[in-house]
């Protein structure tokens, strides 16, 4: 590997075990085996590191996902992606600091952004991303009450069958 591919490893790492917020430039050198000055010359700064390590994250989740699950029924791939939230709960964080990130950085936000029209395409439209983006924020904060995908989806289909009228 060379030091762009190393250096994505070590982000991808240290977001996992520290966080956005509390990963620092030499974390990520440290983590990677590099100079942290190859960090400015392969990725021009920290934040475009960690976006990069972070949209390449999801992407082996998702490729993970598209693996292991078949696709039997929309409740299957909801409740898929929900379980995520547990196994994957670190990504998921990360992905949440990421955003609050996003405020103070128009380079994070413009990655984000076309992670999110990424995401709108795989999963079919803006309402079943809301829908991803509500389910993650429930199950990292309150997850002993959160929906399972199948209350999720027969709430969905009330709410839209509500609002048709």
């Amino acid at each position: 590997m060379g030091n762009r591919e190393d250096l994505l490893r070590g982000a991808k790492q240290c977001l996992i075990e520290r966080g956005w917020a509390h990963t620092t430039v030499r974390d990520v050198a440290d983590a990677a085996g590099v100079n942290h000055a190859a960090i400015g010359y392969h990725f021009g700064s920290k934040d475009a590191l960690l976006t990069q390590a972070l949209v390449e994250a999801v992407g082996e989740l998702s490729e993970e996902l598209a693996r292991r699950v078949p696709v039997e029924s929309p409740e299957e791939r909801w409740q898929a992606l929900i379980d995520t939230f547990t196994t994957h709960r670190r990504l998921w964080v990360a992905q949440l600091e990421a955003a609050v990130q996003a405020e103070r950085s128009s380079e994070v936000r413009e990655y984000l952004a076309a992670g999110q029209r990424e995401g709108r395409e795989g999963l079919g439209g803006s309402v079943p991303l809301a829908l991803l983006s509500g389910l993650m924020l429930q199950w990292l904060v309150d997850p002993a009450n959160a929906p399972s995908a199948s209350e999720a989806l027969t709430e969905l289909g009330e709410f839209a069958a509500e609002v048709g009228t």
